[in-house]
C-alpha cells in the first residue's frame, strides 16, 4: 500500500474509533500526521467534520503556511496552529491528537492536578507529561501555538490546563495507544478522587523500573492496537478506507 494512503487510512480509522468510545467533543478537536517523506505538509481531519463516518479521502493536505494542498476545505485556524507549530518545533511528534476527552481534561480543570501514579496504565506516562497550567485561550496565531510547543518540548503528552490533552508520536499507532491509555489512567484517578480517600501511590523507583518494563513493548502494543482497530473497521465499516 501507498505510505500516503496507509496514513490517511490510520487516521481516519483512529478518528472513528474515538468517537466510539466518546473522546471526540462534538464537531471540534483535531488529528493530524505529517505527510510521509515530507516535513512541510501534514494531512488534519477536515473542519467540523463529525468523526463517526470520516474516510481517508475527506482528510485535507494542509502545508507550511496553512494552505490546502489536497481537499475541499482547510481547518479551522486553531487546528492549524496547534498542529503546524508542534510539528515544527517538536521533531518527535509526527501524529499528533488533540482532543477535549472528558476523564484527562477533568484532571486539567483542577488547580495543580497531575496524573498521579496510582494505576499501572499511569506508569505509561512516566517523566513523559507536559503541564501547561495557564489557559491562554484560542490558538489562533503563531505565538500562542509556539507557547503550546514550547510547553510540550520533547514530552509525549500535554495536558492543557482548562482545555484538554495532546498526546504526540512517532506514528498515529503511537499516538493512539497513549491517547488511549491516558484517559483509562485519567478515568481511573477520577473515580478513585470521587471517594474522597486517600490515593495511594507507586513508590518513584518502581514507576521508573515498571515505565522501562512497558518501553519495551511500546512498539509491538501500538501497532498491534491499530492494527486490531482496523480489524474491525474493516468488519463493520470498512469505507472508512475510502
Amino acid at each position: 500500500m501507498d505510505v500516503r494512503q496507509e496514513a490517511r487510512e490510520d487516521l481516519a480509522a483512529v478518528l472513528r474509533w474515538s468517537c466510539r468510545l466518546g473522546l471526540n467533543e462534538g464537531v471540534d478537536n483535531h488529528y493530524s500526521v505529517l505527510v510521509p517523506g515530507t516535513d512541510d505538509r501534514f494531512i488534519i481531519n477536515p473542519h467540523r467534520r463529525h468523526w463517526s463516518d470520516i474516510r481517508a479521502s475527506d482528510l485535507v493536505e494542509v502545508d507550511a503556511d496553512g494552505n490546502l494542498v489536497v481537499g475541499d476545505e482547510p481547518p479551522e485556524p486553531t487546528a492549524f496552529f496547534i498542529h503546524w507549530r508542534i510539528h515544527v518545533n517538536c521533531p518527535h511528534a509526527r501524529a499528533i491528537l488533540h482532543t477535549h476527552m472528558p476523564y484527562a481534561t477533568s484532571l486539567t480543570a483542577i488547580a495543580g492536578a497531575r496524573l498521579e501514579p496510582i494505576v499501572q496504565p499511569a506508569l505509561k506516562f512516566h517523566n513523559q507529561i507536559a503541564y501547561d497550567d495557564a489557559y491562554n485561550g484560542l490558538a489562533t496565531d503563531v505565538e500562542e501555538g509556539d507557547r503550546l510547543a514550547g510547553a510540550l518540548k520533547d514530552k509525549r503528552v500535554a495536558m492543557l490546563a482548562n482545555h484538554g490533552v495532546i498526546a504526540t508520536g512517532s506514528s498515529v499507532a503511537h499516538a493512539f495507544n497513549d491517547l488511549y491509555y491516558l484517559e483509562r489512567a485519567a478515568q481511573a484517578q477520577v473515580i478513585a478522587l470521587s471517594t474522597g480517600q486517600k490515593l495511594q501511590r507507586i513508590p518513584q523507583d518502581v514507576c521508573a523500573r515498571t515505565f522501562e518494563q512497558m518501553q519495551a513493548d511500546r512498539d509491538d502494543q501500538s501497532v498491534r492496537h491499530l492494527d486490531e482497530i482496523k480489524r474491525i473497521l474493516d468488519k463493520k465499516e470498512p469505507d472508512y478506507r475510502d
